[in-house]
């Protein structure tokens, strides 16, 4: 993985066989990304993506294998205890087309992955609500 910094843009290149996730996590953590918007593109051929169920206050994961384009991540930065808390939602699409998607876990690269992280100077932080029991901005 590598990337580049200019202004308050952030642009990773995750490579064949690095995680996305661990890797934009990696890059927030040395910048001191405090409050942020992300997307990407790239290719993959492992995928871990969940569904929140707010009745369960769980989320039930599906893992995927096999040759997949990464045709949408969308996510955040925000802070959580003083560490930086991503959320992501991505999708993928597989050899015949088919998409599938969700909160995304977890994404091995096969092939490269281009990811950029938009910054701004502010820190948002995160909360546990006890209604949901999600993590929810805290302005």
């Amino acid at each position: 993985m590598e990337y580049k910094k200019s202004g308050n843009l952030i642009v990773i290149r995750v490579d064949c066989g690095e995680e996305i996730v661990s890797s934009v996590e990696s890059v927030c953590k040395k910048e001191k990304v405090k409050f942020g918007s992300i997307t990407g593109i790239g290719a993959v051929d492992h995928v871990v993506i969940g569904l929140y169920r707010v009745t369960e206050k769980l989320y039930h994961s599906n893992t995927f294998d096999g040759e997949m384009e990464m045709t949408s991540l969308l996510g955040n930065a925000s802070v959580k205890d003083g560490k930086p808390y991503l959320h992501f939602h991505a999708n993928f699409a597989g050899p015949d087309g088919k998409v599938i998607g969700g909160h995304l876990n977890e994404a091995i690269v096969s092939g490269t992955a281009e990811i950029f992280i938009h910054t701004a100077d502010s820190v948002l932080g995160r909360r546990a609500d006890a209604v949901t029991g999600l993590n929810i901005f805290d302005f």
